[in-house]
């Protein structure tokens, strides 16, 4: 069983390396959006909770989360493990994802960190495109389309969004290390925080594995 929860600033390459492990391990990819819009749509009474302070705009309380995660990580198709990513972003979430989780009996394994520089964070958000139609993802260095500025699928105009720049990228990653570094001292204090460089995305995915596969 792997149980594992996923960190890093924006554009750590998370998304990415989460990609490949659920892949590889076959266990599911679990983020609290998905999760969120899973419940809604299957109209659990906790996701109907939910769904009444999204609607009203409100961010959703703690123990409604809580909730929710836990009746996700209940499903048959977490026996084999599970991938957090997003989530927890506070201690006493933290705190009760520990207690959650012992009580459904999978507890947390590894809480893997990305690191990466941010010089690197800004090259890759700031780069980034995606199309105005069919919403496929691009980057000006990494995955540059066919012809500039056009969609090699529908042929769509590429666009950035709003929030892909400098000065919003820099207020997001003061914001995620105010919330995040207490989070990471809860893990390292339990022996379970592991933090690997994410500078280069190719040499990053085999270290995971290792990790993970005890190598």
């Amino acid at each position: 069983m792997l149980n594992i929860i996923l960190m890093g600033p924006p554009g750590a390459g998370k998304g990415t390396q989460a990609k490949v492990l659920t892949k590889k391990y076959n266990i599911p990819h679990i983020s609290t959006g998905d999760m969120f819009r899973e419940a809604i749509k299957e109209g659990t009474p906790l996701g109907k909770l939910a769904a009444s302070y999204i609607n009203d705009g409100h961010f959703v309380p703690d123990d409604v989360t809580i909730g929710l995660v836990k009746e996700r990580l209940s499903k048959d198709d977490c026996k084999k493990g599970y991938l957090l990513d997003g989530f927890p972003r506070t201690i006493p979430q933290a705190e009760a994802l520990e207690v959650l989780t012992k009580e459904i009996g999978r507890e947390i394994d590894y809480v893997i960190n990305i690191d990466t520089p941010k010089e690197e964070l800004i090259q890759r958000i700031c780069g980034r495109r995606v199309c105005k139609n069919c919403g496929a993802p691009y980057h000006i260095v990494n995955v540059k389309p066919k012809v500039d500025g056009v969609c090699d699928i529908c042929g769509g105009e590429l666009v950035q969004r709003p929030d892909d720049n400098e000065e919003a990228l820099v207020t997001r990653l003061e914001l995620y290390t105010k919330q995040t570094a207490p989070i990471l001292d809860f893990y390292a204090k339990r022996g379970l925080l592991k933090t690997f460089n994410g500078k280069s995305r190719d040499e990053l995915t085999p270290q995971l594995i290792g990790l993970l596969e005890g190598k």
